[in-house]
């Protein structure tokens, strides 16, 4: 029979005892990392096979993508007729759809959940055209900043997830690229969407939000949970791209009856007004840096 006081007693210890280690008594998604390396598996030769595979053309998706874990925004656009499926995505787990905003192409991904298949995914817009990639993801609400819903700029999240450790060193948080960070938060339209900046708490387990792990990071001034932001921020700092992550605070984790309700249209219409926003910014920007 379990011992439960004697594991509880581990758990207050930090863990130690009941977490794998490897030999040199480290953990070893933190050990044999080489950051500088090149992976011999590559996201290129994946999507060359695909497209072998599948008879598809080379082609290139919208410069501005878009990860909708929820789905909420792909079934909308495909219930109003403004959701056409792009010809040369070569992905073997996800359909990326298109659609127009503002007379700008946008490219979608629907359903890419928790932070192994958000980076999946980024790894291979990125490789077959995207420049810009924005993330909107419902969350759980830490510290309130009002009644959901409502939309939080993801600045920084704590790193409480596998996949960021494989592409940047330790470290307590990734964060938003400072320059991007600026440009929305300067310059953004509070109108529609009003928009707070601030951190989130990125995790693999969502079922283990404990009360003592929510009250830590309400310590550390941690306004939302979600499940893809870290390792979503570490990938663009180690590869260098523009990736923009929103959390769409919806609930505050079941705890009351009613919870999870997103607004008009499963949140779309709030989505489509974040979407507007940053793509208009971005673009000025890109096209004024671009001109310099």
């Amino acid at each position: 029979m379990r011992d439960v006081s004697a594991e509880n007693e581990q758990q207050e210890r930090g863990y130690e005892g009941i977490m794998p280690q490897n030999q040199e008594g480290q953990v070893p998604l933190l050990t044999h990392k080489d950051y500088a390396a090149p992976s011999v598996f590559t996201v290129e030769n994946l999507l060359r096979e695909a497209r072998r595979q599948k008879g598809l053309p080379l082609g290139h998706v919208p410069s501005i993508c878009v990860l909708d874990p929820d789905g909420d925004l792909v079934k909308h656009l495909h219930a109003t007729d403004r959701a056409h499926r792009h010809p040369t995505w070569a992905c073997y787990h996800t359909v990326l759809d298109t659609f127009v905003q503002d007379g700008m192409e946008v490219g979608i991904v629907g359903w890419v959940v928790g932070a192994p298949f958000a980076v999946l995914v980024a790894e291979e817009l990125f490789a077959s055209g995207c420049k810009l990639l924005v993330s909107i993801t419902s969350a759980g609400q830490i510290i309130s900043k009002g009644s959901p819903p409502y939309v939080v700029l993801i600045d920084r999240a704590l790193r409480d997830e596998g996949t960021s450790y494989h592409y940047l060193p330790p470290s307590p948080y990734s964060s938003l690229d400072p320059i991007l960070c600026e440009l929305l938060s300067t310059s953004w339209n509070h109108t529609y969407v009003p928009l707070y900046t601030g951190a989130s708490w990125t995790t693999d387990a969502p079922f283990r939000e404990t009360e003592a792990q929510i009250e830590w990071c309400r310590e550390q001034g941690i306004l939302a949970v979600e499940m893809e932001a870290a390792a979503l921020y570490a990938f663009a700092v180690a590869k260098q791209r523009e990736v923009i992550c929103f959390a769409h605070v919806t609930n505050q984790m079941g705890q009351t009856e009613g919870d999870f309700e997103k607004g008009e249209a499963s949140g779309s219409e709030t989505a489509l007004h974040v979407i507007s926003q940053t793509a208009q910014h971005w673009s000025r920007w890109n096209h004024q840096r671009n001109q310099e």
